[in-house]
């Protein structure tokens, strides 16, 4: 067993565990009249309704006695700190200084770096301006009109999914367009509707040789020549974020068009940094940095709130609760908000790439889940689909529903029948339906007693569904900043719970590198094969078909 397994803390929980197996929410709340009041807590404009868990008051606590135990503010302590936190790959784990509004330096092996922060934070505000004034032109004098983002993982995710998500504040006058996956049939139907005079390509790579966001580039730059460009304007059109500067410069890119990047800041992190940029010009600059503003927020209420009121606290421990001692393997993200749509991908990488992971900080392999599959989709929609396995699937999936209440573009009754929907979905999740109720709805329905009995059947619910509810007024800049900062922290708490590293992802890595050998052999068709059989076959086939 390991330390966690063996703790004292973590039998606890398991006895919890096995006395609550008889009892229902439904009677948890019958017994309570006080405990939604009790079970809900609000930060930074985002209030969380929690009572819909499998809790009571003894499981809380010891949940929260867990938390100590794992030195929880400890570790949290240590990373706004600057300290080496990813012990693997021997970095810092800074991206909170991106948002930091204090006057409080963060150091970095003794050096302050929030004068870079600063000046990079400047040097965007100022590119943004031009391109919004029209200062910036194209090598025909052209004003922009058209960004093109390339990157991957969290150089996609992140500024894609925030600039959709708060669409009602996009900038006039500026489109921005997202490419990532290296199917050429992305890029050329991106580059088939643009002017190159007009258009702005903006490629993120901290190496400058991530083999996907490299193609996708290389491809624009090929586009961009044929089309009546020169090498020479490539200056004009071409911008990167890149700690690659030798690189960049190479490709032609100018080196005032270079956005700095930093190794203590993670991919999946990384859309507090340049790599937002993308988001600054959809959005405007100030609209950006209010994003900075609710994210410094939420840093802010997870370093001083106690335990007991911190939001990304119960969040990460009510997911370890049911990961741990329920046997859920999988959370769903349900936002009841067409502009959140791709929410739940962001937070699916945030989450899955932070604690899918096998070993703990002192090198046991792990005897417990260390993280679910992140999943999700917008309401009303799941509720067509997937929502059937939630309501009757018998493996646990908790839930988290999001509602802003107050939507722009939307007369009643549109919205008030999408809040019905969500609070009705996360109240049959908890109550169920008995075979006894379902029954009654049979009655005078024409069916015998026996036939209204099989189909009761089928149609009981056993309810005691685990979710939380999160309201906000609305989803401006500064709650979307705080609410990825909640979801940042909370897989940060899981981590610290499961003493895993959070911050590094060699599965990624290794997928990588075996990529890059397979490519080889792909490109080289007299190179001999000596890969599996299996993948010798598929390579292959790729040979004679190409």
């Amino acid at each position: 067993m390991t330390l966690l397994s063996a703790s004292a803390a973590w039998d606890n929980l398991q006895s919890l565990a096995k006395q609550l197996d008889s009892q229902h929410m439904r009677d948890l709340f019958a017994a309570d009249n006080q405990r939604a009041d009790k079970y809900s807590t609000e930060a930074c404009g985002i209030f969380v309704d929690y009572s819909k868990n499998r809790i009571n008051d003894a499981v809380m606590q010891g949940l929260f006695d867990l938390a100590r135990q794992q030195n929880i503010t400890q570790k949290r302590d240590a990373m706004f700190a600057g300290e080496i936190i990813n012990f693997t790959e021997q970095r810092a784990v800074l991206h909170t200084a991106l948002r930091n509004f204090s006057d409080k330096p963060v150091l970095v092996d003794g050096q302050d770096v929030m004068p870079e922060v600063n000046a990079c934070q400047q040097k965007m505000k100022e590119l943004v301006h031009k391109v919004h004034s029209g200062e910036h032109k194209g090598y025909t004098g052209k004003a922009i009109t058209d960004v093109v983002a390339i990157g991957i993982g969290g150089s996609f995710l992140g500024p894609k999914i925030m600039s959709e998500s708060l669409k009602p504040y996009w900038h006039k006058g500026i489109k921005v367009h997202f490419v990532a996956n290296v199917d050429g049939c992305h890029i050329a139907d991106v580059l088939a509707e643009r002017d190159i005079e007009t258009t702005l390509i903006l490629m993120s790579s901290k190496s400058f040789t991530t083999q996907e966001t490299l193609q996708n580039t290389l491809t624009a730059k090929d586009w961009f020549l044929k089309q009546g460009g020169t090498q020479q304007d490539i200056a004009l059109h071409f911008m990167a974020v890149s700690s690659n500067i030798k690189a960049a410069t190479e490709f032609g890119i100018a080196e005032e068009n270079i956005f700095p990047m930093w190794d203590w800041v993670g991919g999946r992190y990384s859309l507090w940094s340049a790599i937002g940029l993308p988001i600054a010009l959809a959005l405007g600059y100030d609209n950006y940095q209010a994003m900075l503003k609710g994210a410094y927020a939420m840093d802010e209420h997870f370093t001083t709130a106690p335990l007991e009121q911190n939001l990304p606290v119960i969040l990460g421990l009510l997911g370890v609760w049911y990961i741990n001692f329920f046997g859920a393997q999988s959370h769903v993200l349900l936002p009841y908000y067409h502009y959140m749509r791709g929410f739940p991908a962001y937070i699916q990488q945030l989450d899955m790439e932070s604690n899918g992971k096998s070993a703990t900080a002192t090198d046991e392999l792990v005897d417990y889940a260390t993280g679910p599959v992140i999943w999700g989709s917008e309401g009303t929609n799941g509720q067509h689909s997937f929502h059937q396995l939630i309501h009757q699937g018998q493996v646990p999936i908790p839930a988290d529903f999001m509602l802003p209440l107050n939507v722009p573009n939307s007369a009643d009754p549109h919205h008030a029948m999408l809040a019905s929907n969500c609070f009705a979905q996360s109240q049959a999740l908890m109550e169920g339906k008995t075979h006894e109720q379902a029954l009654a709805e049979l009655a005078g329905k024409g069916l015998s007693e026996d036939a209204a009995k099989v189909l009761a059947t089928h149609k009981a619910m056993e309810g005691n569904k685990p979710s939380n509810t999160m309201l906000f007024d609305q989803l401006d800049p500064f709650t979307l900043g705080a609410l990825v900062a909640l979801y940042e922290h909370k897989v940060f708490v899981q981590g610290a719970i499961w003493d895993i590293n959070s911050f590094d992802q060699w599965g990624v890595e290794l997928g990588k590198v075996m990529g890059n050998q397979i490519l080889d052999k792909l490109q080289d068709k007299a190179a001999h094969c000596e890969f599996d059989s299996s993948t010798n076959q598929l390579v292959e086939r790729f040979r004679k078909a190409n």
